[in-house]
């Protein structure tokens, strides 16, 4: 076996990342191999220099993704070093490309409440009625879909998950009582983010759905968002949704995705007073310094709220104390 089929051992077996956490590390360290073209120890900072030059002049990679291959770098020699392999982390002596640096995209509140407004149909009893009626009929799936669809943007809106968190959930997940949602995040990280009211509601109308589509009921233990055939949801799939639910909703721009919807929980929380420790928590960051980008859009806001209502910046500074 060699380091890189042992490395990728031990960060999926010992530091339990991710599947897809660990296919990212496996094609980095692929792609770097390929440069070098050998597996031969020790590794010296020339060589990364060289295939740090490699990335963004020939495959013409942006600066993040180089630092993203540089992190995955130092991981690897950081395990070499425990293994005894080499000496040093080469990579500390290469430096990084510079980086602009980009506010975290959000959607507006407003545009929020405008796409709640108009999908609320699809949440409510009187569809869950229809469906009831004739739960196989082309109809009923059809609402069954966009009811599904409505509970993705909500769910992850309101709790401000993870793509790869939202299709973990499990039924067992959402405790009802205490009206809270337990969630698995990065390093196997268990958090509970409680629920609105709206939420609870529109999760147990789904529920009674999805047992008169499958004909039965579900065990504890089974997804908690399923597709209209039963089957358990997959990252694309919210990816689609996202962005067909989000299209055309006046007051949201930009790009559509779900990590948006996340950007756009802990702004709103940032702007309504939340401080930045309970943000933190909700988001299940390992850090508070992932938490502080947040802090660059609420100043931006306070910066255009100051400018509007402060009598010395309305006239320029002019004629005012």
């Amino acid at each position: 076996m060699n380091p890189v089929e042992k490395y990728l051992v031990y960060v999926r077996n010992v530091r339990r990342y991710s599947d897809r956490t660990v296919d990212i590390y496996e094609s980095v360290l692929l792609s770097f191999y390929e440069h070098k073209t050998d597996y031969i120890l020790p590794l010296n900072a020339s060589e990364i220099r060289e295939y740090v030059a490699s990335c963004l002049d020939d495959r013409k990679y942006d600066p993040k993704t180089v630092n993203l291959h540089l992190s995955v770098l130092s991981g690897y020699c950081r395990f070499l070093m425990k293994e005894g392999l080499i000496q040093s982390n080469p990579v500390r002596l290469v430096p990084r490309p510079k980086v602009e640096k980009r506010l975290p995209a959000f959607y507006k509140a407003e545009g929020m409440r405008k796409y709640f407004e108009s999908t609320e149909y699809y949440a409510s009893e009187e569809t869950l009625d229809i469906f009831m009626h004739d739960p196989s009929a082309d109809y009923s799936r059809y609402l069954y879909r966009r009811r599904l669809a409505r509970l993705i943007v909500s769910t992850l809106y309101n709790l401000g998950l993870r793509r790869s968190e939202a299709v973990r959930l499990r039924i067992s997940d959402v405790d009802f009582g205490r009206k809270i949602v337990r969630v698995t995040g990065k390093g196997n990280k268990m958090r509970e983010i409680p629920m609105i009211p709206s939420l609870c509601e529109e999760l147990l109308l789904y529920l009674k759905a999805v047992e008169a589509m499958i004909e039965g009921r579900r065990s504890l233990t089974e997804p908690l968002l399923v597709t209209d055939s039963g089957r358990k949801l997959y990252p694309v799939y919210l990816d689609r949704v996202i962005k067909s639910e989000l299209s055309g909703v006046d007051g949201i721009t930009g790009r559509k995705s779900p990590h948006v919807l996340r950007h756009s929980l802990a702004t709103e929380l940032l702007n309504q007073g939340a401080d930045l420790n309970s943000i933190k928590e909700l988001l299940g960051h390992s850090t508070l310094a992932a938490t502080q980008v947040y802090t660059h859009n609420s100043i931006a806001r306070l910066k255009t709220i100051y400018e509007s209502a402060h009598p010395r910046a309305k006239n320029g500074g002019k004629n005012g104390d």
